[in-house]
């Protein structure tokens, strides 16, 4: 994992789209948040992050992604890239109930869906004054979010 500290207002890497990457992120995000004194972000952007970071992983397993942090007065703008042409699709929230939980013996199975996903997308639009996706011709995208007034 590479990371460069442009300024004191930016932070980039790049790692490789592994299971571990989401909280490697999360943890260099803590630490420049504090630096920056904007730990009362910590919280939303940690899930934001990982939000974005699983979903860049699941779209370039084995490849890379690429994570920019950039601080903008009293927000923080995350970025975070991958090699896939797949947009993101937020796909409808369905509210559960009490009745719709039980134990899943097959839960940490590998490959098991369970039909629960699919509650990133709408985190990241709740927990983010502003998110969106661009594609980076000729492969690849950006998936952003700016958390904070």
């Amino acid at each position: 994992m590479g990371v460069k500290s442009a300024n004191s207002g930016e932070m980039e890497m790049t790692c490789l789209a592994a299971r571990t990457a989401s909280g490697r992120v999360r943890s260099l995000i803590e630490y420049r948040l504090a630096e920056w004194g904007l730990s009362g972000l910590l919280d939303d952007l940690r899930l934001v992050a990982g939000e974005l970071v699983a979903n860049a992983v699941q779209c370039a397993p084995d490849g890379e992604i690429r994570v920019r942090l950039a601080r903008e007065s009293a927000s923080v703008l995350l970025c975070v890239w991958d090699s896939s042409d797949a947009m993101p699709v937020a796909g409808p929230v369905v509210e559960l109930c009490l009745d719709d939980i039980a134990p899943d013996p097959e839960a940490l199975d590998p490959g098991h869906d369970d039909g629960t996903g699919g509650w990133g997308l709408p985190i990241v639009q709740a927990l983010s004054s502003e998110c969106g996706v661009r594609p980076t011709p000729p492969q690849g995208k950006w998936v952003w979010a700016r958390v904070g007034s």
